[in-house]
């Protein structure tokens, strides 16, 4: 408690010197007629202190677990091991360890690849293997969430350890974890992840102790601790749970978009007016028909109860006036199944929100319009057709599982443990390329969640819960805020544009303490464990950072695809991989140049000395945070004999 309660006194006190410094950047020192660099900088300075505030949040609660209660004596486990092309003997050395875990369970190797000679492995070791049943052919595979998905509906254990095939299980993982369960709320314990083939100077910044540490200690003194993929425990029942809400959810969404669609054309065709009174009243039937319909998903009733009535009011109102002219209602029916996609789609018309705009738009016939939203009530697919099944417990809404996994247990009220003890190796990546695809890909994951089912918005999330989510997504935004960071320092040195008014003592009495009480929450906060590689590389992969947000927003609203990339587990031959730094390494050269240039701008009197010296500073940090992405293309390789610093328990 004593620690703690001196992290809480540090987070005030920095945030203090933090707000006040911003605040009076904003009113009192930004250079308004260099507002074109002034305004991006003070802006940046202001995420990085909601950054700041954010992570201040995720320690006021930072909670160290005692040790574990025994595991339950009569509960079942399935350990899934999920792979998709790595070598079998990288998997067979995962499975057999998992194998040789000592609580009682049963062992699945689940090959996404299905490869034969991986499963005449698995079984030659009495190891389970499962791969996509027929019902995926020609359906979205959704990776790694998918693969998990199939193997949960081939299996029944009360509880599921899931293994990435490089992390190397030890005996007493299940021991060590399942004790949590013991509290019928907890849904998941997420442990350490630890990677031994990672040499102590971590070139790769592949080893993450603040993240495996105190934050997601943080994060768990506010029940929002992360799923994060592998070396995590779940609990069937809560995912089983979740997946039949989310079934609900799809059925909900899909009903509730047949009924704008059929209100939108039964609009158009009524504004067209009826040949006959029939054709009139029957439309002004299945207009009310509709409104009958949004008025009992408001109350919640039975959705299966909703569309049948629906579909009952529709073919009522149609059976009347089903005699008008056949030609142009098959025209009509034509174009409706152009518009949603093919008949041929094997749960009926598939319907989009550009079919439902498209079939807005036309000028329906009475008739045309009322068949026509017979077969938009055909689209409603209570079985979902248009997935492999209809069930699907981890969420497949990003390329990363987890977080949006982890983030609806929480809003479905269930707990989340993080457990610090490293009980698994795992093997991290050894060059440059498979590190930036792996963070890539981390990143892309992110912000699809983000974009689509942002935490700040999700019902049955506590605040807490929600800005612990929100903190993680909005440290990935990092990389536009790096771009000013890198220009500013740059923009005066080379052409003497200052956006600030001067580095006044002002300035200074309120930024130096700022700068000063940060580091020191970090040190105390860290406690002794390395971080100096993550905050190099926080600044350094802005590229990965900005790609990442790009592409996901293109993907997101746009349909564009990701380019997904799996992970190699293996490592791949080294050869000099500068290109995949360039925009790095033309930062650096940038920031070089200007400092020679406001070296020569100061000694020709065209540069005051102290905010040269000040910005030729600021250059000398960028210049080491930016540096390690030299060190991270040279890397070759992990040394086996190389001295690592092994992750234990607190």
């Amino acid at each position: 408690m004593t620690r703690l309660f001196g992290i809480r006194v540090l987070i005030v006190v920095t945030l203090a010197f933090g707000i006040d410094y911003v605040v009076w950047r904003w009113f009192f020192s930004v250079n308004w007629s260099q507002w074109w660099i002034a305004v991006p900088l003070v802006i940046v300075e202001t995420y990085s202190l909601i950054d700041c505030m954010l992570f201040g949040l995720t320690m006021w609660k930072l909670k160290e677990r005692p040790e574990p209660g025994p595991p339950p004596d009569d509960v079942s486990v399935d350990v899934f091991i999920t792979t998709y092309n790595e070598p079998i003997d990288l998997v067979m050395n995962t499975a057999m360890a998992a194998k040789a875990i000592t609580y009682r369970h049963k062992t699945w190797v689940l090959d996404d690849g299905n490869r034969p000679e991986m499963r005449a492995a698995a079984e030659a070791e009495g190891i389970g293997y499962i791969t996509r049943s027929e019902e995926w052919v020609g359906h979205s595979r959704h990776a790694k969430a998918g693969n998990l998905n199939n193997a949960l509906g081939a299996t029944d254990g009360e509880f599921i350890l899931i293994l990435d095939a490089d992390q190397v299980p030890k005996p007493t993982i299940l021991d060590r974890t399942l004790g949590y369960f013991s509290d019928p709320a907890v849904a998941l314990v997420q442990t350490q992840q630890f990677f031994i083939n990672v040499p102590t100077e971590d070139p790769l910044g592949s080893q993450a102790p603040l993240f495996y540490g105190p934050i997601q200690q943080g994060k768990d003194g506010w029940n929002a601790a992360f799923f994060c993929g592998s070396n995590a425990v779940l609990r069937r029942e809560a995912m089983m749970q979740m997946g039949v809400r989310g079934y609900v959810k799809e059925v909900e969404q899909s009903i509730r978009k047949a009924l704008k669609a059929a209100d939108q054309v039964l609009t158009k065709a009524r504004r067209r007016g009826a040949a006959t009174p029939g054709e009139a009243t029957a439309i002004n039937r299945v207009s009310a028909a509709v409104g009958v319909a949004n008025q009992q998903l408001a109350r919640g009733e039975l959705l299966a109860e909703i569309t049948f009535d629906f579909q009952l009011a529709v073919d009522d109102a149609t059976h009347d006036v089903v005699s008008a002219d056949l030609a142009a209602l098959e025209a009509d029916l034509a174009e409706i199944n152009r518009l949603s996609g093919g008949s041929d789609h094997p749960g009926g018309l598939l319907v989009d929100d550009a079919a439902v705009e498209a079939l807005a738009r036309r000028d329906w016939s009475p008739l045309g319009a009322l068949e026509s939203v017979r077969a938009l009530v055909k689209t409603i697919d209570v079985d979902r057709f248009d997935e492999a099944q209809p069930v699907m417990p981890m969420a497949t809404i990003s390329v990363t599982e987890d977080m949006a996994t982890a983030m609806r247990l929480h809003s479905h009220g269930w707990k989340t443990v993080y457990h610090h003890e490293s009980l698994a190796d795992g093997l991290a990546p050894e060059d440059l390329n498979t590190m930036l695809t792996q963070r890539l890909r981390w990143a892309q994951g992110t912000m699809q969640v983000m974009m689509r089912e942002n935490p700040l918005t999700q019902k049955g999330l506590s605040t807490p819960q929600r800005l612990m989510y929100f903190a993680t997504m909005w440290s990935y935004l990092s990389g536009f805020a790096a771009l000013v960071y890198i220009a500013a320092p740059i923009v005066y040195l080379c052409f003497g544009v200052l956006p600030v008014h001067a580095f006044s003592l002002d300035f200074f009495i309120r930024l130096i303490p700022f700068l000063l009480c940060n580091q020191l929450l970090f040190v105390v906060i860290a406690r002794g464990i390395r971080t100096w590689r993550g905050m190099q590389y926080s600044l350094a992969l802005f590229p990965v950072w900005i790609k990442a947000f790009t592409t996901a927003f293109g993907n997101v609203h746009f349909g564009k695809s990701l380019g997904f990339a799996v992970t190699p587990k293996t490592k791949q031959e080294w050869s000099p991989q500068w290109g995949l730094i360039r925009p790095q390494l033309i930062a650096m050269s940038a920031l070089f140049i200007a400092c020679i240039v406001g070296v020569i701008r100061m000694f020709e009197g065209h540069a005051a000395v102290s905010s040269t010296l000040i910005n030729i500073a600021w250059v000398g940090f960028d210049l080491l945070l930016l540096g390690t992405v030299i060190t991270a293309a040279r890397y070759r390789g992990f040394v086996a004999h190389e001295p690592s610093e092994k992750g234990v328990s607190v």
